[in-house]
C-alpha cells in the first residue's frame, strides 16, 4: 500500500487576505483566462484579463468572472462598463495572445484603449456592442445576468452567453466538435506562471454496469 502523502492544513480564519489569495491561486490550477472586452456608456473600449473565471452552467449558459475593484470602492473599468451597458465579451486566450493579454493587464486609466496599446484588431460584436478580438480562438458574447457583491471591493459577475465565435479551422459545424489542440488555450497558475494545454489525455467515465463487471472480474481473479 502506498504511504499516504502528508498535508499541511491552513485555517483561513487565521490568514490575511493576501495569504488566502496565495493559497487559492497556488492550489486552484490551472485556471482559464477571460480576456474581457467592454464599452463604456460613452463608447470607449476597454479590455482586461481575469483568471478568476469559468463557465458554471449550460442551460442557461452562464459564465462567472471574479472582479477585484479598488480599495476605495471605485469600480474597475470592466465592472463599471458591465454595470452601465449590461454587455461584455469573453475571449479565450491562446499561447499566441499571451503577451498582448499582459499589456491589457496594465492598470491604464479609463481613457486608454488597451486594445490599441496591445495592437489587437477588433470588430463590433454580433449581438453585443463590445468589441471582438479577431486573433482570439473563441469569443463568448455575454449579457449581464447577475452581479454578486461578495466583499467591500469584490464582486462576481455572472453573464449569460448569447453567442459564441470559434475559429473556423478548430470547429466542425456538423457535430460541434472543437479541436482543443488548435485552440491552444493557456491557463493561469500561481504567481506569474502560466501553462499550455498541449499535453492532453483522455479518461472516459465508466457506466455502472462496466464498473460492476470490472469489479466482478477482479474478484474472480483474486479467488482463482
Amino acid at each position: 500500500m502506498t504511504k499516504p502523502t502528508a498535508h499541511t492544513y491552513f485555517d483561513f480564519a487565521s490568514l490575511t487576505e493576501r495569504e488566502r489569495y496565495k493559497i487559492l491561486i497556488g492550489t486552484v490550477i490551472p485556471r482559464p483566462i477571460a480576456l474581457v472586452t467592454t464599452l463604456s456608456k460613452e463608447g470607449l473600449p476597454n479590455a482586461g484579463p481575469f483568471s478568476f473565471f469559468n463557465v458554471l452552467t449550460h442551460d442557461p449558459a452562464i459564465v462567472a468572472i471574479g472582479v477585484e475593484n479598488y480599495s476605495d470602492m471605485r469600480f474597475k473599468d470592466t465592472a463599471r462598463n458591465i454595470r452601465e451597458t449590461g454587455e461584455f465579451t469573453v475571449h479565450i486566450v491562446d499561447d499566441a495572445l499571451v503577451n498582448q493579454m499582459e499589456i491589457c493587464a496594465i492598470k491604464f486609466g479609463p481613457e486608454v484603449d488597451e486594445l490599441k496599446e496591445a495592437g489587437l484588431e477588433t470588430v463590433p460584436g454580433e449581438k453585443v456592442r463590445s468589441p471582438r478580438i479577431l486573433a482570439a480562438p473563441a469569443a463568448l458574447e455575454c449579457r449581464r445576468h447577475t452581479i454578486l457583491q461578495v466583499g467591500a471591493a469584490r464582486e462576481i459577475i455572472l453573464g449569460e452567453v448569447i453567442g459564441v465565435y470559434v475559429r473556423s479551422d478548430a470547429v466542425n459545424p456538423e457535430n460541434l466538435h472543437i479541436d482543443q489542440q488548435l485552440m491552444d488555450a493557456v491557463g493561469r497558475m500561481g504567481g506569474n506562471t502560466y501553462c499550455r494545454t498541449r499535453d492532453q489525455f483522455d479518461v472516459k467515465t465508466m457506466t455502472k454496469a462496466q464498473w460492476e463487471a470490472r469489479e466482478m472480474t477482479q474478484r474472480n481473479k483474486e479467488t482463482d
